[in-house]
Protein backbone atom coordinates (compact mmCIF):
# COMPACT_ATOMS: atom_id res chain seq x y z
CA UNK A 1 0.00 0.00 0.00
CA UNK A 2 1.37 3.42 -0.98
CA UNK A 3 1.80 6.30 1.45
CA UNK A 4 -1.11 8.04 -0.26
CA UNK A 5 -3.35 5.01 0.23
CA UNK A 6 -2.45 4.87 3.91
CA UNK A 7 -3.21 8.56 4.38
CA UNK A 8 -6.53 8.18 2.58
CA UNK A 9 -7.43 5.22 4.76
CA UNK A 10 -6.56 7.09 7.93
CA UNK A 11 -8.34 10.31 6.99
CA UNK A 12 -11.62 8.75 5.98
CA UNK A 13 -12.41 7.04 9.26
CA UNK A 14 -15.93 7.87 10.34
CA UNK A 15 -16.68 10.10 7.35
CA UNK A 16 -16.65 13.89 7.13
CA UNK A 17 -19.26 16.55 7.87
CA UNK A 18 -20.66 18.31 4.77
CA UNK A 19 -22.22 21.78 4.80
CA UNK A 20 -23.91 24.03 2.26
CA UNK A 21 -21.83 27.13 1.48
CA UNK A 22 -24.77 29.31 2.42
CA UNK A 23 -25.10 27.63 5.83
CA UNK A 24 -21.42 27.78 6.67
CA UNK A 25 -20.67 31.35 5.62
CA UNK A 26 -21.61 34.39 3.55
CA UNK A 27 -21.77 34.44 -0.23
CA UNK A 28 -21.19 38.00 -1.45
CA UNK A 29 -20.67 40.11 -4.56
CA UNK A 30 -17.85 42.42 -5.57
CA UNK A 31 -17.49 46.15 -6.12
CA UNK A 32 -20.66 48.12 -6.84
CA UNK A 33 -21.33 51.48 -8.43
CA UNK A 34 -18.00 51.73 -10.26
CA UNK A 35 -17.48 53.30 -13.67
CA UNK A 36 -14.68 52.72 -16.16
CA UNK A 37 -13.03 55.96 -15.00
CA UNK A 38 -12.68 54.58 -11.46
CA UNK A 39 -10.22 51.98 -12.74
CA UNK A 40 -7.98 54.41 -14.62
CA UNK A 41 -6.63 56.28 -11.59
CA UNK A 42 -7.26 54.03 -8.60
CA UNK A 43 -6.09 54.38 -5.02
CA UNK A 44 -6.93 50.91 -3.66
CA UNK A 45 -6.08 47.37 -4.74
CA UNK A 46 -8.72 45.04 -6.08
CA UNK A 47 -8.62 41.40 -7.18
CA UNK A 48 -9.25 41.19 -10.93
CA UNK A 49 -11.11 38.44 -12.78
CA UNK A 50 -7.84 37.33 -14.40
CA UNK A 51 -6.12 37.17 -11.00
CA UNK A 52 -8.80 34.75 -9.78
CA UNK A 53 -8.90 32.64 -12.93
CA UNK A 54 -5.12 32.27 -13.24
CA UNK A 55 -4.06 31.75 -9.61
CA UNK A 56 -4.99 29.02 -7.16
CA UNK A 57 -4.07 31.54 -4.44
CA UNK A 58 -4.91 35.23 -4.90
CA UNK A 59 -1.97 37.47 -5.74
CA UNK A 60 -2.66 40.20 -3.17
CA UNK A 61 0.22 42.31 -4.51
CA UNK A 62 -1.07 42.44 -8.09
CA UNK A 63 -1.05 45.98 -9.51
CA UNK A 64 -4.78 46.32 -10.09
CA UNK A 65 -6.23 49.52 -8.63
CA UNK A 66 -9.66 51.09 -8.30
CA UNK A 67 -10.77 54.43 -6.91
CA UNK A 68 -12.58 54.08 -3.56
CA UNK A 69 -13.75 57.19 -1.72
CA UNK A 70 -13.35 57.60 2.05
CA UNK A 71 -16.43 56.23 3.79
CA UNK A 72 -17.60 54.31 0.74
CA UNK A 73 -19.37 51.09 1.70
CA UNK A 74 -17.59 48.29 -0.11
CA UNK A 75 -16.79 44.84 1.30
CA UNK A 76 -13.07 44.30 1.84
CA UNK A 77 -11.46 40.90 1.36
CA UNK A 78 -9.51 39.11 4.03
CA UNK A 79 -7.52 35.92 4.50
CA UNK A 80 -9.66 32.81 4.04
CA UNK A 81 -12.07 34.29 1.49
CA UNK A 82 -12.80 32.06 -1.48
CA UNK A 83 -13.43 33.83 -4.80
CA UNK A 84 -15.34 32.39 -7.77
CA UNK A 85 -15.29 33.72 -11.33
CA UNK A 86 -18.92 34.60 -12.01
CA UNK A 87 -19.10 33.93 -15.75
CA UNK A 88 -17.28 32.35 -18.66
CA UNK A 89 -17.71 31.55 -22.35
CA UNK A 90 -17.55 27.82 -21.56
CA UNK A 91 -19.25 25.81 -18.82
CA UNK A 92 -16.01 23.99 -17.98
CA UNK A 93 -14.28 27.24 -17.01
CA UNK A 94 -17.08 28.97 -15.10
CA UNK A 95 -16.74 29.32 -11.33
CA UNK A 96 -12.96 28.90 -11.21
CA UNK A 97 -11.69 29.65 -7.73
CA UNK A 98 -8.84 31.40 -5.99
CA UNK A 99 -8.35 31.79 -2.25
CA UNK A 100 -6.91 34.64 -0.21
CA UNK A 101 -4.21 32.67 1.58
CA UNK A 102 -1.95 35.60 2.52
CA UNK A 103 -2.53 38.14 5.25
CA UNK A 104 -4.16 41.26 3.82
CA UNK A 105 -2.33 44.32 5.15
CA UNK A 106 -4.22 47.01 3.23
CA UNK A 107 -7.75 47.42 1.84
CA UNK A 108 -8.41 44.84 -0.88
CA UNK A 109 -11.61 44.67 -2.91
CA UNK A 110 -13.26 42.17 -5.25
CA UNK A 111 -14.15 42.99 -8.85
CA UNK A 112 -17.82 43.00 -9.84
CA UNK A 113 -17.47 39.97 -12.15
CA UNK A 114 -16.67 37.55 -9.33
CA UNK A 115 -18.44 36.12 -6.28
CA UNK A 116 -16.90 35.71 -2.84
CA UNK A 117 -17.45 33.28 0.04
CA UNK A 118 -16.41 33.93 3.64
CA UNK A 119 -16.73 31.18 6.29
CA UNK A 120 -18.62 32.23 9.43
CA UNK A 121 -15.96 30.54 11.55
CA UNK A 122 -12.36 31.40 10.56
CA UNK A 123 -11.35 27.92 11.77
CA UNK A 124 -13.85 26.14 9.54
CA UNK A 125 -11.63 25.88 6.44
CA UNK A 126 -7.88 26.36 6.39
CA UNK A 127 -7.20 28.79 3.49
CA UNK A 128 -4.48 26.56 2.07
CA UNK A 129 -6.87 23.60 2.22
CA UNK A 130 -9.56 25.67 0.48
CA UNK A 131 -7.28 26.55 -2.44
CA UNK A 132 -6.90 22.86 -3.23
CA UNK A 133 -10.41 21.75 -2.30
CA UNK A 134 -12.35 24.13 -4.53
CA UNK A 135 -10.28 23.18 -7.59
CA UNK A 136 -10.72 19.44 -7.07
CA UNK A 137 -12.80 17.59 -9.66
CA UNK A 138 -15.61 16.85 -7.20
CA UNK A 139 -16.07 20.48 -6.23
CA UNK A 140 -15.64 21.67 -9.82
CA UNK A 141 -18.42 19.31 -10.93
CA UNK A 142 -20.77 20.81 -8.31
CA UNK A 143 -19.85 24.40 -9.16
CA UNK A 144 -20.31 23.85 -12.90
CA UNK A 145 -23.81 22.49 -12.27
CA UNK A 146 -24.79 25.81 -10.69
CA UNK A 147 -24.09 27.66 -13.96
CA UNK A 148 -26.71 28.52 -16.54
CA UNK A 149 -26.54 30.10 -19.98
CA UNK A 150 -26.17 29.33 -23.67
CA UNK A 151 -23.46 31.48 -25.28
CA UNK A 152 -22.15 32.64 -21.89
CA UNK A 153 -22.40 30.77 -18.61
CA UNK A 154 -23.09 32.48 -15.30
CA UNK A 155 -23.02 31.44 -11.64
CA UNK A 156 -25.50 33.06 -9.25
CA UNK A 157 -24.96 33.67 -5.53
CA UNK A 158 -28.19 31.83 -4.68
CA UNK A 159 -27.25 28.65 -6.55
CA UNK A 160 -23.64 28.79 -5.38
CA UNK A 161 -24.85 28.93 -1.77
CA UNK A 162 -26.28 25.41 -2.18
CA UNK A 163 -22.93 23.82 -3.08
CA UNK A 164 -22.03 21.11 -0.55
CA UNK A 165 -18.58 21.37 0.99
CA UNK A 166 -16.74 18.69 3.00
CA UNK A 167 -15.37 20.07 6.27
CA UNK A 168 -12.86 17.62 7.78
CA UNK A 169 -11.19 18.50 11.12
CA UNK A 170 -8.51 21.19 10.87
CA UNK A 171 -5.73 18.74 11.68
CA UNK A 172 -6.87 16.59 8.77
CA UNK A 173 -7.02 19.61 6.45
CA UNK A 174 -3.49 20.61 7.41
CA UNK A 175 -2.15 17.09 6.85
CA UNK A 176 -3.66 17.09 3.36
CA UNK A 177 -2.14 20.50 2.68
CA UNK A 178 1.32 19.15 3.60
CA UNK A 179 0.98 16.32 1.10
CA UNK A 180 -0.42 18.51 -1.67
CA UNK A 181 2.19 21.21 -1.09
CA UNK A 182 4.85 18.54 -1.63
CA UNK A 183 3.13 17.36 -4.80
CA UNK A 184 2.90 20.93 -6.06
CA UNK A 185 6.57 21.57 -5.40
CA UNK A 186 7.62 18.31 -7.07
CA UNK A 187 5.42 19.08 -10.07
CA UNK A 188 6.87 22.59 -10.40
CA UNK A 189 10.43 21.27 -10.15
CA UNK A 190 9.77 18.58 -12.74
CA UNK A 191 8.16 21.04 -15.14
CA UNK A 192 11.10 23.40 -14.73
CA UNK A 193 13.53 20.55 -15.49
CA UNK A 194 11.59 19.43 -18.57
CA UNK A 195 11.23 22.96 -19.89
CA UNK A 196 14.95 23.58 -19.31
CA UNK A 197 15.69 20.38 -21.24
CA UNK A 198 13.47 21.55 -24.08
CA UNK A 199 15.21 24.93 -24.18
CA UNK A 200 18.64 23.26 -24.10
CA UNK A 201 17.73 21.04 -27.05
CA UNK A 202 16.56 24.08 -29.02
CA UNK A 203 19.83 25.89 -28.30
CA UNK A 204 21.75 22.78 -29.29
CA UNK A 205 19.85 22.61 -32.58
CA UNK A 206 20.48 26.32 -33.28
CA UNK A 207 24.20 25.84 -32.54
CA UNK A 208 24.58 22.87 -34.88
CA UNK A 209 22.55 24.54 -37.63
CA UNK A 210 24.77 27.63 -37.56
CA UNK A 211 27.91 25.53 -37.26
CA UNK A 212 26.93 23.23 -40.13
CA UNK A 213 26.10 26.09 -42.47
CA UNK A 214 29.26 28.05 -41.64
CA UNK A 215 31.68 25.07 -41.80
CA UNK A 216 30.20 23.52 -44.93
CA UNK A 217 30.50 26.77 -46.83
CA UNK A 218 33.82 28.15 -45.63
CA UNK A 219 35.07 28.10 -49.20
CA UNK A 220 31.78 29.19 -50.73
CA UNK A 221 31.09 32.65 -51.99
CA UNK A 222 28.86 34.88 -49.88
CA UNK A 223 26.32 36.40 -52.20
CA UNK A 224 23.70 39.11 -51.83
CA UNK A 225 20.22 37.61 -52.07
CA UNK A 226 19.39 40.27 -54.64
CA UNK A 227 22.25 39.09 -56.86
CA UNK A 228 21.18 35.45 -56.87
CA UNK A 229 17.40 35.84 -57.06
CA UNK A 230 14.48 38.27 -57.11
CA UNK A 231 11.85 39.42 -54.62
CA UNK A 232 8.20 40.01 -55.48
CA UNK A 233 5.85 41.59 -52.98
CA UNK A 234 2.45 39.96 -52.51
CA UNK A 235 -0.94 41.67 -52.69
CA UNK A 236 -3.41 42.45 -49.96
CA UNK A 237 -6.15 40.13 -48.73
CA UNK A 238 -7.94 40.16 -45.36
CA UNK A 239 -9.50 37.78 -42.83
CA UNK A 240 -12.83 38.32 -44.57
CA UNK A 241 -11.37 36.69 -47.68
CA UNK A 242 -10.53 33.43 -45.89
CA UNK A 243 -12.75 30.50 -46.95
CA UNK A 244 -12.85 26.73 -46.38
CA UNK A 245 -12.05 25.96 -50.01
CA UNK A 246 -10.36 28.32 -52.44
CA UNK A 247 -6.90 29.61 -53.39
CA UNK A 248 -4.04 28.45 -51.13
CA UNK A 249 -2.44 31.45 -49.45
CA UNK A 250 0.33 32.52 -47.08
CA UNK A 251 -0.19 35.45 -44.71
CA UNK A 252 2.85 37.10 -43.11
CA UNK A 253 1.65 36.29 -39.57
CA UNK A 254 1.40 32.60 -40.39
CA UNK A 255 5.08 32.42 -41.29
CA UNK A 256 6.16 32.83 -37.65
CA UNK A 257 3.12 31.25 -36.00
CA UNK A 258 2.01 28.32 -38.16
CA UNK A 259 4.84 27.25 -40.45
CA UNK A 260 8.24 25.69 -39.94
CA UNK A 261 11.15 25.78 -42.35
CA UNK A 262 9.08 24.50 -45.28
CA UNK A 263 5.58 23.45 -46.22
CA UNK A 264 3.79 21.84 -49.15
CA UNK A 265 0.32 22.79 -47.91
CA UNK A 266 -1.19 26.17 -47.06
CA UNK A 267 -2.96 26.39 -43.70
CA UNK A 268 -5.62 28.77 -45.12
CA UNK A 269 -7.32 29.48 -48.40
CA UNK A 270 -8.94 32.63 -49.79
CA UNK A 271 -11.78 33.43 -52.19
CA UNK A 272 -11.33 32.35 -55.82
CA UNK A 273 -12.89 35.65 -56.92
CA UNK A 274 -9.61 37.33 -55.97
CA UNK A 275 -7.54 35.19 -58.34
CA UNK A 276 -6.64 37.88 -60.86
CA UNK A 277 -5.94 40.51 -58.20
CA UNK A 278 -3.31 38.48 -56.35
CA UNK A 279 0.38 37.69 -56.69
CA UNK A 280 1.77 34.23 -56.29
CA UNK A 281 4.87 32.39 -55.12
CA UNK A 282 5.85 29.56 -57.44
CA UNK A 283 6.72 26.09 -56.14
CA UNK A 284 10.33 26.27 -54.98
CA UNK A 285 10.07 29.92 -53.87
CA UNK A 286 10.86 31.15 -50.35
CA UNK A 287 8.27 33.44 -48.76
CA UNK A 288 9.60 36.05 -46.31
CA UNK A 289 7.56 37.91 -43.68
CA UNK A 290 8.08 41.64 -44.23
CA UNK A 291 6.34 42.71 -41.01
CA UNK A 292 6.48 41.56 -37.40
CA UNK A 293 5.93 42.67 -33.83
CA UNK A 294 9.59 41.99 -33.01
CA UNK A 295 12.87 42.26 -34.89
CA UNK A 296 13.23 38.50 -34.48
CA UNK A 297 9.93 37.76 -36.21
CA UNK A 298 10.33 40.02 -39.22
CA UNK A 299 12.28 38.39 -42.03
CA UNK A 300 11.35 34.83 -41.09
CA UNK A 301 10.84 32.63 -44.12
CA UNK A 302 9.17 29.44 -45.25
CA UNK A 303 10.07 27.43 -48.36
CA UNK A 304 6.97 26.78 -50.49
CA UNK A 305 7.17 23.19 -51.77
CA UNK A 306 3.56 22.79 -52.91
CA UNK A 307 2.59 21.61 -56.39
CA UNK A 308 0.85 24.85 -57.36
CA UNK A 309 1.41 28.59 -56.92
CA UNK A 310 0.39 30.04 -53.56
CA UNK A 311 -1.09 33.53 -53.08
CA UNK A 312 1.08 35.78 -50.90
CA UNK A 313 0.03 38.66 -48.66
CA UNK A 314 1.24 42.20 -49.36
CA UNK A 315 3.42 42.11 -46.23
CA UNK A 316 5.40 39.18 -47.62
CA UNK A 317 8.06 38.84 -50.31
CA UNK A 318 8.40 35.77 -52.54
CA UNK A 319 12.06 35.02 -53.31
CA UNK A 320 12.76 33.04 -56.47
CA UNK A 321 16.26 31.74 -57.26
CA UNK A 322 18.12 28.68 -58.57
CA UNK A 323 19.12 27.82 -54.97
CA UNK A 324 17.63 24.92 -53.02
CA UNK A 325 14.64 26.65 -51.35
CA UNK A 326 15.00 24.72 -48.08
CA UNK A 327 18.69 25.63 -47.95
CA UNK A 328 17.73 29.31 -48.22
CA UNK A 329 15.07 28.90 -45.51
CA UNK A 330 17.67 27.32 -43.20
CA UNK A 331 20.39 29.86 -44.05
CA UNK A 332 18.14 32.77 -43.07
CA UNK A 333 17.62 31.28 -39.60
CA UNK A 334 21.29 31.69 -38.68
CA UNK A 335 22.73 34.29 -36.33
CA UNK A 336 24.72 35.79 -39.23
CA UNK A 337 21.56 36.43 -41.22
CA UNK A 338 19.87 38.03 -38.17
CA UNK A 339 22.97 40.18 -37.59
CA UNK A 340 22.81 41.57 -41.12
CA UNK A 341 19.03 41.84 -41.07
CA UNK A 342 19.15 44.06 -37.98
CA UNK A 343 20.69 46.88 -40.06
CA UNK A 344 17.68 46.98 -42.40
CA UNK A 345 14.72 46.63 -40.01
CA UNK A 346 12.74 49.80 -39.29
CA UNK A 347 12.34 50.15 -35.52
CA UNK A 348 8.83 51.64 -35.34
CA UNK A 349 6.11 50.00 -33.22
CA UNK A 350 5.58 47.55 -36.08
CA UNK A 351 8.89 46.24 -37.38
CA UNK A 352 9.31 46.27 -41.17
CA UNK A 353 11.82 44.88 -43.64
CA UNK A 354 11.77 45.93 -47.30
CA UNK A 355 12.61 43.92 -50.39
CA UNK A 356 15.66 46.17 -50.86
CA UNK A 357 16.82 45.38 -47.33
CA UNK A 358 16.41 41.64 -47.86
CA UNK A 359 18.17 41.84 -51.21
CA UNK A 360 21.23 43.41 -49.57
CA UNK A 361 21.76 40.53 -47.09
CA UNK A 362 24.44 38.02 -47.99
CA UNK A 363 24.27 34.26 -47.49
CA UNK A 364 26.92 31.62 -48.30
CA UNK A 365 26.15 29.86 -51.58
CA UNK A 366 27.87 26.47 -51.96
CA UNK A 367 27.13 24.21 -54.92
CA UNK A 368 23.76 22.46 -55.10
CA UNK A 369 25.15 19.12 -53.87
CA UNK A 370 26.40 20.77 -50.68
CA UNK A 371 23.12 22.63 -50.28
CA UNK A 372 21.21 19.36 -50.51
CA UNK A 373 23.52 17.68 -47.97
CA UNK A 374 23.03 20.54 -45.52
CA UNK A 375 19.25 20.35 -46.00
CA UNK A 376 19.26 16.58 -45.43
CA UNK A 377 21.25 16.93 -42.20
CA UNK A 378 19.20 19.84 -40.86
CA UNK A 379 15.95 18.07 -41.75
CA UNK A 380 17.06 15.24 -39.47
CA UNK A 381 17.92 17.72 -36.70
CA UNK A 382 14.57 19.43 -37.12
CA UNK A 383 12.71 16.13 -36.91
CA UNK A 384 14.48 15.36 -33.63
CA UNK A 385 13.46 18.75 -32.25
CA UNK A 386 9.85 18.18 -33.33
CA UNK A 387 9.85 14.87 -31.47
CA UNK A 388 11.21 16.57 -28.37
CA UNK A 389 8.62 19.32 -28.70
CA UNK A 390 5.96 16.61 -28.61
CA UNK A 391 7.43 14.25 -26.03
CA UNK A 392 8.42 16.70 -23.28
CA UNK A 393 5.11 18.61 -23.18
CA UNK A 394 3.37 15.21 -23.15
CA UNK A 395 5.46 14.25 -20.13
CA UNK A 396 4.54 17.53 -18.42
CA UNK A 397 0.85 16.90 -19.18
CA UNK A 398 1.10 13.35 -17.83
CA UNK A 399 2.66 14.58 -14.59
CA UNK A 400 -0.07 17.21 -14.17
CA UNK A 401 -2.76 14.59 -14.62
CA UNK A 402 -0.99 12.32 -12.15
CA UNK A 403 -0.90 15.17 -9.63
CA UNK A 404 -4.58 15.98 -10.22
CA UNK A 405 -5.46 12.31 -9.71
CA UNK A 406 -3.81 12.17 -6.28
CA UNK A 407 -5.16 15.58 -5.34
CA UNK A 408 -8.69 14.46 -6.13
CA UNK A 409 -8.27 11.25 -4.18
CA UNK A 410 -7.12 13.17 -1.13
CA UNK A 411 -10.01 15.61 -1.47
CA UNK A 412 -12.80 13.05 -1.96
CA UNK A 413 -14.62 12.31 1.30
CA UNK A 414 -17.44 10.12 2.49
CA UNK A 415 -20.13 12.06 4.28
CA UNK A 416 -20.55 11.22 7.93
CA UNK A 417 -23.85 9.58 8.88
CA UNK A 418 -26.15 11.88 10.85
Amino acid sequence: MSRIDKILQELRLGGVVFQDLGDSGTVFGGLTGKSKADFSDGNARYVSYTNVFSNIAVDVEANDFVKVETGERQRMLKRGDVIFTGSSETADEVGMTSVVTAKVNEPLYLNSFCIGFRPNNPNLLDPDFSKYLFRSSGMRAQIIKTANGVTRFNVSKARLAKVRVPVPPLEVQREIVKVLDQFTQLEAELEAELEAELEARHRQYDFYRDKLVSEAVDEAEHVRLGDVGSFVRGRRFTKKDVVDSGIPSIHYGEIYTEYGTSTNEAVRQIRVELHDQLRYAKPGSVVFAGVGETVEDVGKAVAWLGNEPVATHDDTFAFTSPLNPKYVAYAVQTKEFHRQKGRHVSRAKVKRLSAAGLADIKIPVPNLAVQEKIVETLDNFEELVKNINFELPSEISFRRKQYEHYRDRLLTFEEAAE
